[in-house]
């Protein structure tokens, strides 16, 4: 594979929206997405030119001038033996999730989910995976979740959380605004033999306006999740299950009013690896920059 070159975005959560979107207009590779426990969001762009890295870059510069710019060089390498040592399985609730050339492993009572580990979200290393697949469990052992129901997985990115709902005996739907996780989450399905029951296209909440779900799973980011909630939550069926993940602990109390009428989640929560220690120690807020995922109904 080719020299490739990287621009990394930081902007503030209200200038994000336009950073998306000039974004989206030209990553061709696609873009990874974060909130920092600072409260801004951070994407990360891969350009297989250094031309394209910069075009892109004045134009984030002219439009948001505020937006913090880093560029990296990235040589040459064996990237298909890097992602290999770095993609080990993951152990989420009763998931196991193993990369297609480790398929045939032992799954040690644990139901298999093969994800190929391209540009869409959701290989099973970032917490909030796990901590979907973990309140999936928690339903599903609960008696909650059960085969048969539906399920909406909202942004579905590799399709791992709606994947994990039809190995569990739902069908469903899901959808994703990028197109490079359309044709990932595709492939995943048909390499778990789940295509049948996991529709998936591009697109957001419009896709399935009017229909109702048992189960209705989001793992995004907060700014969008509580943009998504007066639109969202009609799709709960009553009494049915809702999942929300993709935001920090500082950021809890704006998702509890976005949701409030849910009523009080149960929550997972786990470190971020880019935890401040300094701000983690504080007295204040302790858990500052944890990771979070909502889960209804509560089971305590």
């Amino acid at each position: 594979m080719p020299d490739l070159y990287r621009l990394d975005i930081m902007v503030t959560e209200e200038d994000f929206p336009l950073a998306q979107a000039l974004v989206a207009e030209s990553a061709e590779m696609g873009w990874e997405e974060e909130s920092l426990p600072t409260g801004d969001m951070l994407l990360r762009v891969t350009c297989e030119s250094e031309a394209e890295r910069e075009a892109l870059a004045e134009e984030l510069a002219a439009s948001l001038p505020a937006a913090e710019l880093t560029r990296e060089f990235i040589p040459d390498q064996d990237w298909l033996a890097n992602w290999r040592s770095y993609f080990t399985p993951v152990e989420a609730g009763e998931f196991l999730i193993l990369p297609p050339w480790m398929k045939e492993e032992d799954p040690r009572g644990r139901t298999a989910i093969v994800i190929e580990p391209k540009s869409a979200f959701g290989t099973g290393h970032h917490p909030t995976t796990t901590m979907c697949l973990e309140a999936i469990t928690r339903l599903h052992e609960a008696g909650v979740l059960k085969a048969g129901q539906t399920f909406l997985d909202m942004g579905t990115g590799t399709g791992i959380l709606g994947i994990g709902c039809v190995k569990l005996g739902l069908s469903g739907f899901g959808a994703d605004i990028d197109p490079l996780s359309i044709s990932n989450s595709l492939e995943n399905c048909e390499m778990n033999g789940v295509g049948g029951e996991f529709e998936i296209q591009e697109g957001s909440v419009e896709l399935v306006e009017g229909r109702q779900f048992d189960v209705v799973i989001a793992n995004i980011l907060a700014g969008p999740l509580k943009e998504m909630a007066p639109a969202l939550l009609p799709l709960v069926k009553p009494g049915g299950c809702l999942i929300l993940s993709g935001f920090l602990a500082v950021q809890v109390p704006g998702m509890l009013e976005a949701y409030a009428s849910m009523g009080e989640p149960q929550q997972i929560r786990t470190a971020s690896l880019a935890s401040d220690p300094t701000r983690s120690a504080s007295a204040e807020q302790p858990e500052a920059d944890d990771w979070v995922c909502f889960f209804w109904p509560r089971l305590d």
